[in-house]
């Protein structure tokens, strides 16, 4: 009657391991592209935030700023670029709205004119500026599209002197 050896059973888990390894290799992979992917379109999202959110408070400024539409961009653009972003496709687009602020009511009125608003309200002119930009993914992924859109809006209101 032949023995067998005692280490028979880790050589034969020692394949298993091999295997198991190789199976799930494919996978982690996958999660770690798909974690870098989702960095990397939150990254953007940020910067493109960050970039309406500048133009805004240069628009905020004063009445006449609120209109200058070539520094609102210039402001979303620098903001956009200084923090690293090597995508330079940044579109922005802003629009003034004025109205009757009513404890935090807000009635919309033409900018042209300002009314009398009621006694417990006051004139209120905000700008509005959105930017947005467009991320492409490093790879191809089945059922997931190479490129979405990425647009943020920031809301301020004009500063009152």
């Amino acid at each position: 009657m032949k023995m067998r050896p005692r280490n028979f059973k880790r050589v034969a888990q020692s394949g298993q391991s091999l295997v198991e390894v190789a199976l799930m290799t494919p996978v982690l992979v996958a999660m770690l592209l798909g974690a870098i992917e989702l960095g990397r379109y939150a990254y953007l999202s940020i910067l493109v935030g960050n970039a309406a959110h500048a133009g805004a408070m240069y628009g905020s400024q004063s009445l006449t700023k609120s209109t200058d539409q070539p520094g609102i961009i210039l402001a979303a653009d620098n903001d956009f670029q200084n923090n690293g972003q090597s995508v330079s496709s940044l579109a922005v687009s802003s629009s003034d709205t004025c109205g009757c602020d009513s404890q935090g009511a807000f009635l919309p009125q033409s900018c042209g004119s300002q009314p009398a608003c009621g006694p417990s309200s006051h004139w209120a002119e905000m700008v509005s500026v959105t930017a947005t930009a467009t991320f492409r993914s490093l790879f191809k992924y089945p059922w997931i599209p190479r490129t979405v859109t990425v647009s943020r809006t920031s809301t301020m209101r004009l500063a009152q002197f």
